[in-house]
């Protein structure tokens, strides 16, 4: 190890305080996929339940269609006014619709009205989300030194599974505590008023941010720039190809491991929800566990050959393992562990990768803009997709982006130590 090395200190509370940011941010987010098979029937009409849960995922899928949105405007203001007030914006945003969402009336008192002001709340959590991943994304590249972007970008999915974990863990108390019914009349309303208090937490820690120096040495180039986002098509097509290439696998990997999964193994495979529940919170551990020390492993050996094994290992494993999920905690905790293992290779390395793509006065706009559409093409659909094909048809799908994005990754250069532009 070299001296450098040796001598670096993390700036733990800066971490920190992004990280907390962006757990609030992916809790919220997460929580509507867990907790939509009980509250669907709530909002919507009762008399078809799988109608119902049809149509509040299409809500979800929706919501996901305004990230990209999000994404280019949030990721303009962030180019332009900061990296800071941009993520103190989207929490606000995300904060507002869980509560928003755990005060809604339901369909009996209010009828149509209430689908739409869910879709509403939907709809701005769409936009937080949008400009959350590219701006925290990044904020945590530009701050790190170049020798040790991998470790720092590590701490994002640290954040994200904390805030699974929470959801998860939740979940799992809740289904140990309450009955069906309860769950269903009122019992899903806590997790969003929950969130709705943390994000208050959330944005005292991110008023302590300091701005990037990346950023102020750059803004004068982003306020100089006209139609920035077919700059992005004109000057780094190889960019722009690249990250939705990868990025159509990882949010495929993320909403059937974290989000889809979940509703699916209950209602399709009759598993008990408390064991999907324990299950997700053992698996979501390990995730988090792994992701500094895969981080480091990217500094040391590159972002190339992790993100090679990511896609090779998920084309040809993730059909075996979607014949195991069943009633079995035991294989329900083997599914959710090798998936999710797995898909650390990818995530603890996920900001580097896409911040060493664009030049700075384009970062945020360019990676909000085009990992967002891609996340609302394959990730906003996931949930519905997976209830509607029959068998395991699905995870022949996710197989296939697997190997789209085995090909896309074999075209990168090596990025490990070089500087941000």
């Amino acid at each position: 190890m070299s001296a450098v090395d040796t001598k670096h200190r993390l700036p733990v509370r800066k971490l920190v305080a992004a990280s907390i940011g962006n757990a609030i941010e992916w809790y919220d987010w997460t929580i509507y996929a867990t907790f939509s098979i009980y509250f669907a029937t709530q909002i919507f009409p009762k008399d078809n339940p799988q109608l119902a849960l049809i149509n509040t995922f299409a809500a979800y899928a929706l919501a996901f269609f305004f990230r990209p949105l999000g994404g280019y405007l949030l990721g303009r203001f962030a180019d332009l006014r900061g990296r800071r007030a941009a993520m103190l914006l989207t929490i606000v945003l995300m904060a507002g619709g869980s509560v928003a969402i755990g005060l809604l009336p339901t369909y009996a008192q209010v009828g149509w009205l209430a689908p739409v002001l869910l879709l509403l709340a939907r709809l701005a959590q769409g936009l937080s989300v949008g400009g959350e991943v590219s701006n925290a994304s990044a904020y945590l590249a530009e701050i790190a030194p170049p020798h040790r972007r991998g470790r720092y970008s590590s701490f994002f999915y640290i954040s994200t599974g904390i805030s699974v974990l929470t959801a998860s863990l939740l979940g799992f108390f809740m289904a140990r505590s309450l009955d069906a019914a309860q769950l269903a009349s009122w019992g899903w309303r806590i997790p969003f008023l929950v969130g709705g208090a943390l994000g208050l937490v959330g944005l005292w820690l991110r008023r302590s941010l300091e701005e990037t120096e990346q950023f102020e040495q750059n803004k004068a180039k982003a306020k100089a720039l006209r139609n920035p986002l077919l700059m992005t098509l004109r000057e780094h097509p190889k960019a722009v190809g690249r990250l939705v290439g990868f990025t159509m696998l990882s949010t495929l990997c993320y909403y059937t491991f974290f989000s889809a999964l979940t509703p699916f193994a209950v209602s399709k495979r009759g598993a008990d929800p408390v064991d999907v529940f324990l299950a997700l919170s053992i698996a979501t551990v390990m995730f988090i566990a792994l992701q500094y020390p895969m981080g480091a492993l990217s500094d040391k050996y590159g972002r190339k050959p992790q993100l090679l094994v990511w896609a090779g290992a998920t084309a040809l494993l993730v059909v075996p393992l979607s014949t195991l999920i069943g009633p079995s905690v035991g294989n329900l905790l083997l599914v959710f562990c090798v998936g999710s293992g797995i898909y650390t290779a990818m995530t603890s390395v996920a900001p580097a990768v896409m911040s060493e793509l664009f030049p700075t006065e384009l970062r945020a706009l360019g990676i909000g803009s085009w990992y967002n559409l891609t996340v609302a093409l394959f990730g906003g659909t996931a949930p519905l997709v997976i209830q509607w094909l029959p068998g395991t048809l699905f995870f022949y799908y996710v197989a296939g982006a697997a190997v789209i994005a085995f090909l896309v990754i074999l075209g990168m250069p090596e990025t490990k130590g070089d500087e941000l532009h």
